[in-house]
């Protein structure tokens, strides 16, 4: 097998991305519960986010179909939960570069919901900052959600040029 990932099987390719969502949220979960940096709403829906590419991710990898049109459906779905989490990310980022002047980030998503409903609790952190808007952590200058943001859309151009290049690997799967 080569060390070049652009020429691995759709198989490698995918199941590499999903074990890559799945390592980033373990991260996520352990700057969490051992360094004690609690999450906020969008970090959750990110971590969200980031648990369904993974499944994509690891479904079309452990499936590898071989025809372009299923092949395209696992892209256009990876491509999606990853242009979902990034626009979640990049609204976590633009609420830090730019907070409110009132927090408002306050209720847990589980008071929300109960109080407005998912959609509108999902409404509601959306538009929200507040508690958002605290940079915590930083690496190489950049915030957690700036990472995220860059993660989800270096795995979105992996999923859709592993799912739509032309050029077929000398692997079969």
């Amino acid at each position: 097998m080569s060390l070049n990932p652009f020429s691995w099987s759709f198989r490698s390719r995918w199941l590499l991305a999903g074990l890559t969502c799945f390592a980033l949220i373990g991260y996520a979960l352990y700057v969490q519960f051992v360094e004690k940096l609690m999450p906020c709403q969008f970090c959750i829906l990110q971590r969200v986010a980031l648990f369904a590419l993974g499944v994509v991710f690891i479904v079309g990898g452990l499936h590898a179909p071989r025809g372009r049109t299923a092949r395209g459906f696992y892209g256009g779905l990876a491509v999606l939960a990853a242009l979902l989490g990034a626009g979640i990310a990049g609204r976590h980022v633009w609420v830090q570069l730019y907070p409110p002047p009132i927090p408002t980030c306050g209720a847990d998503m589980q008071f929300m919901a109960q109080m407005n409903g998912w959609p509108g609790a999902i409404r509601k952190v959306l538009t929200s900052s507040g508690d958002c808007s605290n940079i915590d952590w930083t690496f190489l200058g950049m915030s957690m959600p700036m990472w995220v943001l860059i993660w989800f859309v270096l795995l979105a151009l992996w999923a859709a040029h592993s799912a739509f290049a032309g050029k077929k690997s000398k692997y079969a799967r």
